[in-house]
């Protein structure tokens, strides 16, 4: 058996008998499992069973799966395998570099699916990360912000976009989500303001030292901030 009585694996699938194979498989190699069959219970069911592991089918009834992924990857960094039934979408999603941990394309083996969730499951929790020293730092209370030492001349919204990106790496944040954060004054703006005020602090971290892919822009949703 290859999973412990702490593994548990959500499993998002709309065609039962793939999930009844994929729950059968799991089960006899020692791992808990929850299975939703409609995208629109998916975030309350991740939030309820708090799983180790989310097996994510992207076409699904309620909900498309790539929003998924993304309101997912808002509540913490649980790994994602997604599943998809062509091998041009898996071109698409990795060029898109939508941040998933594994991919695998239908029709598979059941078996290999294990083999993956638990090869997964292994990298996330027992490969240490290194550690990685910041060469940001924000004083929020000068409304002031550096790298390495070098001053950043941030505008004020270009300062609280930094703290908000910088205070959550890893998480992804909407064109929306950024805008209902920067303006307090619920001034009418689009979001094309939203990459303008990106493109200009990306322009500022080289300018004092930094790199532009510390945001990254992930086509469709949004940005998120990774100092790697």
């Amino acid at each position: 058996m290859t999973g412990t009585h702490q593994d548990h694996v959500l499993i998002v699938e709309d065609e039962p008998r793939i999930a009844a194979v994929l729950c059968d498989y799991l089960a006899n190699a020692g791992y808990r499992h929850h299975w939703v069959a409609d995208g629109a219970a998916v975030v309350s069911a991740f939030l309820a069973q708090q799983p180790d592991l989310v097996l994510l089918d992207l076409m699904l009834p309620g909900r498309d799966g790539i929003d998924l992924f993304h309101e997912l990857r808002r509540h913490g960094q649980v790994p994602v395998i997604i599943v998809t039934a062509k091998v041009e979408e898996i071109d698409r999603l990795l060029g898109m570099e939508i941040g998933a941990d594994d991919y695998i394309c239908k029709p598979f083996s059941p078996r290999e699916v294990v083999a993956r969730v638990a090869a997964v499951l292994r990298r996330h929790r027992h490969v240490p990360q290194p550690a990685i020293a910041d060469p940001l730092a924000i004083d929020p209370v000068a409304c002031r912000a550096s790298v390495n030492g070098h001053a950043l001349n941030l505008t004020p919204v270009e300062f609280r976009l930094l703290s908000l990106l910088h205070g959550a790496q890893g998480r992804l944040y909407s064109r929306n989500d950024l805008l209902e954060r920067l303006y307090d004054d619920r001034r009418v703006v689009t979001d094309r303001t939203v990459d303008s005020h990106v493109k200009n602090l990306r322009r500022k971290l080289v300018e004092a030292g930094g790199h532009e892919e510390w945001i990254k822009s992930i086509y469709g949703a949004g940005y998120r901030m990774e100092l790697k």
